[in-house]
């Protein structure tokens, strides 16, 4: 607040400014609306209630629990009794406790709703605030609705003592039950939110929204500065958390209804559109094939659609998720919640970046891994299909790569796509190497654009190794054999997608058009089939791979046509040295009687 003179009539009155930035905060509607300052986007705390008539449609919601209200466990006494500061708390905020819970509608999906208010001691979470909590999750699951639980909170509340802690145990275990009962759950972090609450419910969001500069942290900064002898450093805000895979997204408040609206749509979506087969089953022969290296430089070219490009065109709604809640976020993989023909579906992918030195042309840090792993652990939950695009030269080998587990991370990819209960399709859209590629590519139907390749190595890796001379990789590119057709007849992969005339790059939108149509059309195949049939057809499909029926009938068919040949050489030369019709010259010389010349 500042005190200004006003000039005409020689009053004063009390305007508001903003803290930060000094912006006079009238009757700007960013302010009088969403309390954030029109000129830099300084978000002020809410009240429970303001939070929700933001969030909610106009009388769609109904409190429920309002009843439970705290007692005093311990008869507790500090500057003021327990008692007195609860009943100080009800008539400054005109709640009864610190959380509000609820059912409501967002952009007209039904939800259950469960806001903290930081004005009742602080948004501590006491033994009333984790039973609303926890009776807001076993609400959901039994409703079978989603859940959004809005954190503003200094942690637990110390007058309850270790009733107060034990509150996370129970809040962080009815949330794992609503992720076994495949409920979405959504939190959003908002300032500050500390402590117990933070290390508990609102870190187990199955999709981790936060306010722009907001105060995060498990210990909050009078803590730090008591205990560790100095302020707390950037870690502490929503930004920090964004940039090291903590948050999925910072959404600034203007948006956060509409955001999550669009969420809850993408989660429930489960329209059926009718299949418009592309998909091409055998290898198409009424064209000449490319050469294999031609093929390449067609899967590599600098304007070949990206995941990016192509989700955009797609999937229009993709909502992008960031981080591994473990380490940070790898822009070199991008992976959300999208909309495919009516139905909701999570879609993975490199993204090589059109020379984007953040993407490092689609070649992934463990980090990257996984997130994408945390993602389909996601689609598992809520039920949806997963969609993989893969274009990636193969792993980041660079820095950070081997310490923080690149390795491991592509066997937990590996092994955490197997067994997803849910259809499973992936498409190499580009260039598809190594151990990069196939961690997102253990699907139930793996698809290749017709000028894609997929190959163990690069050609100029294998013709380094093979022949010390990378410049032969045009004919080593050959002999991998690493195009579409040449995968398709291996049966490594289920079908080939089309690409526009030229490739890819000559027509951008209809490239994504034969991509979505091939996706619908995968997904139509898979749609009925049981969860355990699902996982039990995909591992016996990998699981033949590499048997006889595979590539041993590709070698069989080549040893006839070697030995066809060998047969025809053979014979042209028995022809040439037999002597035929020469009998009738040689026999009197040989059986000539002996003295007779």
């Amino acid at each position: 607040m500042a005190d200004r003179s006003r000039a005409n009539d020689g009053s004063r009155e009390q305007i508001e400014t903003c803290p930060r930035c000094g912006a006079e905060l009238g009757p700007d509607e960013a302010y009088t609306r969403y309390r954030v300052c029109g000129t830099c986007g300084h978000h002020f705390t809410l009240s429970a209630d303001e939070r929700i008539r933001l969030l909610v449609d106009p009388g769609s919601f109904e409190e429920f629990n309002r009843h439970l209200v705290s007692v005093d466990p311990l008869v507790f006494s500090d500057r003021l009794p327990y008692r007195k500061r609860i009943l100080q708390a009800r008539e400054e905020t005109g709640l009864r406790e610190a959380v509000v819970t609820g059912e409501g509608r967002i952009r007209g999906y039904p939800v259950v709703l469960a806001v903290l208010d930081f004005r009742f001691l602080g948004g501590s979470m006491g033994s009333v605030v984790g039973e609303k909590i926890t009776l807001a999750f076993e609400r959901a699951v039994e409703r079978r609705l989603p859940i959004v639980t809005v954190s503003a909170s200094g942690g637990a509340r110390m007058q309850e003592g270790v009733l107060s802690l034990v509150q996370m145990a129970k809040t962080t275990a009815a949330a794992k039950r609503a992720h076994d009962s495949n409920v979405p759950f959504i939190s959003v972090l908002t300032h500050p939110t500390t402590g117990g609450i933070y290390a508990s419910f609102a870190n187990q969001g199955d999709i981790i929204l936060a306010e722009p500069g907001a105060l995060i942290g498990f210990a909050g900064p009078r803590v730090v500065k008591e205990t560790a002898g100095h302020e707390p450093l950037r870690s502490h805000s929503a930004e920090f958390l964004f940039e090291h895979g903590f948050v999925d997204q910072v959404v600034d408040r203007r948006r956060l209804r509409d955001t999550l609206g669009l969420i809850l749509r993408l989660v429930r979506a489960q329209g059926e559109s009718e299949a418009r087969a592309v998909i091409r089953r055998e290898v198409p022969e009424e064209a000449p094939p490319l050469r294999a290296w031609d093929v390449v430089q067609l899967a590599r070219h600098p304007e070949r659609p990206t995941t990016l490009d192509l989700i955009r065109r797609i999937s229009p709604q993709f909502v992008e998720l960031h981080g591994d809640r473990l380490y940070g976020d790898d822009p070199a993989i991008v992976a959300g919640i999208g909309e495919i023909a009516g139905q909701g579906v999570v879609i993975i992918g490199h993204e090589r970046g059109h020379g984007d030195p953040r993407r490092r042309n689609g070649q992934a840090l463990p980090e990257g891994y996984r997130k994408a792993m945390r993602l389909m652990e996601l689609a598992a939950r809520l039920r949806l299909p997963v969609v993989t695009l893969i274009d990636t030269p193969g792993v980041y080998l660079g820095e950070g790569a081997e310490e923080r587990g690149i390795a491991a991370a592509l066997s937990q990819c590996l092994a955490t796509m197997s067994v997803l209960p849910v259809p499973t399709v992936a498409v190499i859209v580009g260039e598809g190497g190594s151990g990069g590629a196939i961690a997102l590519a253990v699907a139930d139907r793996v698809l290749m654009l017709e000028h894609a390749i997929y190959s163990v190595i690069s050609p100029e890796g294998a013709a380094a190794i093979l022949y010390r001379d990378a410049s032969r990789a045009p004919e080593v590119a050959e002999s991998l054999k690493i195009t579409a057709r040449d995968l398709l007849r291996l049966e490594v992969i289920d079908g080939i997608v089309p690409e526009p005339e030229g490739g890819a790059h000559r027509d951008p939108d209809y490239a994504a058009v034969l991509v979505l149509d091939a996706i619908v059309e995968a997904l139509a195949e898979l749609r009925d089939i049981p969860p355990e049939r699902l996982v039990r057809e995909r591992y016996r499909k990998f699981r033949r791979l590499g048997q006889t029926n595979t590539y041993f009938r590709e070698l069989v068919a080549q040893e006839v046509a070697e030995l066809s040949g060998l047969i025809g050489r053979t014979l042209g030369n028995l022809r040439d040295r037999w002597p035929f019709g020469r009998e009738e010259e040689t026999m009197p010389e040989r059986h000539a009687p002996i003295g007779e010349n």
